[in-house]
Order: structure tokens, then sequence, then C-alpha cells
């Protein structure tokens, strides 16, 4: 019961009839991969994760709220403008989650307007910074109800209702090096929501650069929330946690030292054993498309000629995220436009914040 505990609000309310509350969010690449969660357990990941924030790829989200006047609740969603009843559902589903922490939600009708500045559904972390932001969203509407709401809490609950829409979302919470999941070595890790990375980071690890390919903007065929629940049959789940748990002490270590070429292996390895739990499922599929390998295949044949500290990883889709150290912009941006370009629709220069 620890969750009703710590993220059920017992003070008074104060007593507002309607309003409008605006918030950011940006997405996240996760450098240590979740994959799978626990049957009978609401959004718990099999294994830790860690990811870092993206700065300039975000979404946008403006709730508006008002009293009810009839006993039915009206929630509508726009996004980009026009509005999408085909999102309803999964909102639905994380309002009815939420309702127990959030009581004061079953006295609102809502309009959701959002938006990103990425194509959604395609392997960027749109689930993410989409439900990071609703929930901060709802957190201000607690705000005002609860005037004292301590910033700590704040945040924390803003991380654990993210969690209960989308896992990775509660990481986009905060900024920088960013944990959720229980990890022995991690102080403070938890399976409820998500911690910034409480330990010392190498200063080379702080200004790092993401230069997103976009392979392509079409949502994908199965969704993330699908792909997690075929690791229940997955016959190498097993090792993959083992090789999760191992990596992230590894990436301790690394952060520590400072060692970018260690980090380049291990992000890189990270992302290909999750494709691999991919293509290993029951029923198997294919995120990757053939720019994708060539991508991945010119940056290998990039960093052996230049010596170039370049890096790749992947979510749970076709796009490209490529991670070098600010110092080395110059030289790797030319590359990556001159080279890269053709394989792709588009590129998003971000940075990790």
């Amino acid at each position: 019961m620890f969750e009703k505990k710590f993220f059920f609000n017992t003070k008074k309310y104060s007593i507002i009839s309607n309003g409008v509350v605006t918030k950011k969010s940006p997405s996240n690449i996760a450098l240590i991969k979740y994959w799978g969660k626990k049957q009978n357990k609401i959004q718990i990941p099999l294994n830790s994760s860690m990811s870092y924030t993206l700065g300039e790829v975000y979404t946008v989200t403006r709730l508006s709220f008002s009293m009810i006047e009839r006993k039915k609740r009206s929630i509508k969603l726009f996004f980009s403008g026009k509005e999408k009843k085909s999102f309803l559902p999964k909102i639905l589903k994380f309002f009815h989650r939420i309702s127990f922490y959030c009581s004061y939600l079953q006295y609102f009708n809502f309009v959701i307007e959002t938006y990103n500045n990425f194509p959604h559904s395609s392997g960027i972390a749109s689930s993410a910074s989409s439900m990071s932001a609703l929930s901060l969203c709802i957190m201000e509407i607690e705000k005002k109800l609860v005037s004292s709401l301590k910033e700590d809490f704040f945040l924390k609950k803003a991380s654990f209702l993210s969690r209960l829409g989308s896992g990775s979302a509660c990481r986009s919470i905060y900024p920088g090096l960013v944990v959720w999941g229980y990890h022995k070595s991690i102080k403070n890790s938890n399976n409820l929501y998500a911690i910034p990375y409480p330990y010392k980071v190498h200063p080379i690890f702080t200004k790092i650069l993401d230069t997103i390919l976009v392979i392509d903007e079409t949502p994908k065929k199965i969704l993330s929330s699908t792909g997690h629940q075929f690791m229940s049959n997955n016959p190498y789940a097993k090792s993959r946690l083992k090789c999760a748990h191992k990596n992230m002490n590894r990436l301790i270590s690394i952060l520590k030292m400072g060692d970018f070429k260690e980090f380049g292996k291990l992000i890189e390895h990270e992302a290909l054993t999750l494709h691999a739990m991919i293509m290993t499922s029951d029923p198997y599929f294919l995120c990757m498309k053939p720019n994708t390998i060539n991508v991945l295949y010119k940056v290998w044949d990039f960093r052996k000629q230049s010596k170039k500290n370049l890096y790749f990883t992947l979510d749970a889709g076709a796009n490209v995220h490529l991670l070098y150290p600010i110092k080395e912009k110059k030289f790797i941006l030319k590359w990556i436009y001159s080279e890269l370009f053709s394989f792709c629709k588009k590129i998003i220069e971000s940075f990790c914040q």
C-alpha cells in the first residue's frame, strides 16, 4: 500500500470551478533499455533503465477543465488542432488508473489540446513526452487545489502518474540522466517513479549532443505497449534481464570514469539487444527499416576511419539517435548532413539536458 500512502493527497482541497493549465515536457532516450513489464502489475518494469532527457524534442499540452454540470464526465482530445478520437481510449484508461490518486478529477470535464514538434508513434518516445506533459498539467491542477504542495512531492507524483500512462514517461519529468526501476547499486531507485541519477558524473557526459535521424515518420505497426507484453514468452528474456542488470553496473562505472568509448559501446549493445528481443519475441516483429541498417554500417565505418566519438542508439522504432560529445560537434555534424541525410526523411538536432 506504499503507493496509496505516499501519493494519495489527504489535505483539504480549495474550490475552483474551471481553469486552464499548460505544460511542456521533453522526450527522452534510454541508454539502458527497459523492455517487458511484470505480469499482473500495472506498469512495473522487469528491469531498471536509465535515460537522457532531450532538449528541442518535446510535447506541449494545454488542459482546460470545467466543473461537471451533468452526471457524465466529458473528455475531448485535440492533437495538432484536430480532434483525435482514436487517442481517447488510452487517455480514458490513464484517467481511470490515476483516479484513486487524483480523486478531484471526477468533478471536471476536460479538453486536452496537445502537439509534438516531432513525429508521434514512430519510436522517438512521443508517448513519454505526451503522458508526462499531461501528468504535469494534472499536478498543476492539484497545486491549485492544494496550495501547500511541495515541489519534491509535485515532481515525484507527476513521475508516478506518468508511469501509469506510459512507462518511459516517468523519466521525462526530470532533466539530465534519469533512472527508473529498482537497482541495488542506485540509491532510492524504485519501480513506482523515476529519480534523477544520484551520483557524480564525469564532465564529458554533461555535454552530449543527440542528432536524431528520422528514417520513418509513419506510426509503428506494433506499439511498444504491445511489444512489452511479448517478453513474457520470449525464450531469451532471462538472459536479457541479467544483461541489463550487468550493463547498468557498467554504466555507473563509466559515467564516473569518463570513458566515452566504453559508453558508446555499451549504448550500442543495449540498442541492438533491445531489437534482438523484438525480433525473437512470439509473435516476432521487426522495427528497423533498410535505411536504419545502412546508417548503422555508415556510423561504424566512419568511427573506424575518423576515430571520432560517434555512437548510435535506438528506441523501439526505425529512427536512429546519434550521440557524441559537444566538443566534436563541428566535424561530426558536417559528416552527418553530407553522408546520412539521403537515408532519412529529416534530421532533428537535439541535446541531452
